[in-house]
């Protein structure tokens, strides 16, 4: 099975074939084995760059829940700094989902709670990176990765 190439370093993963049309990746944070997907294609990537830019394995969260008007949610990355607050929430789309309003709302609302000062957008291809100011509730751009130093 072929999945697109990404504009992320490429990674050595396992896949396992499940069956036919199911293959399986291997989740270097939750060490286990995960059906493959778009989506996780890309969260498999994304997680890989972060580690080849000194953010801590231990300090990572996958699919932590959230609660937003009494629906739960599930974060796709979050990383914490090492005080252990929230310190940048990844949202993941398949390469083929468009970064636009829609999706930053999204990591939006799932940070209204969550409160991380940072937020990035990645459909694998493109890659949008924000800093938050709660207190006035703006977003100033970044042009790359916010440096893990806390």
């Amino acid at each position: 099975m072929k999945f697109q190439a990404l504009n992320l370093p490429p990674i050595s993963n396992e896949l396992f074939k499940k069956s036919e049309s199911d293959f399986l990746i291997y989740d270097i944070i939750r060490k286990k084995y995960l059906v493959l997907t778009p989506e996780e294609w890309v969260r498999q990537h994304f997680l890989h760059f972060l580690l080849a830019n000194k953010y801590p394995k231990n300090l990572i969260s996958i699919e932590g829940a959230t609660k937003y008007n009494q629906l739960k949610k599930r974060t796709d990355i979050l990383i914490y700094d090492r005080a252990g607050k929230p310190f940048l929430l990844v949202e993941c789309k398949a390469p083929t989902v468009k970064l636009n309003e829609n999706v930053l709302k999204q990591v939006l609302t799932y940070n209204q709670n969550i409160k991380a000062p940072y937020i990035a957008l990645t459909n694998g291809l493109t890659h949008l990176y924000g800093q938050l100011d709660i207190a006035t509730k703006k977003i100033r751009q970044l042009t790359a990765l916010p440096d893990f130093s806390c």
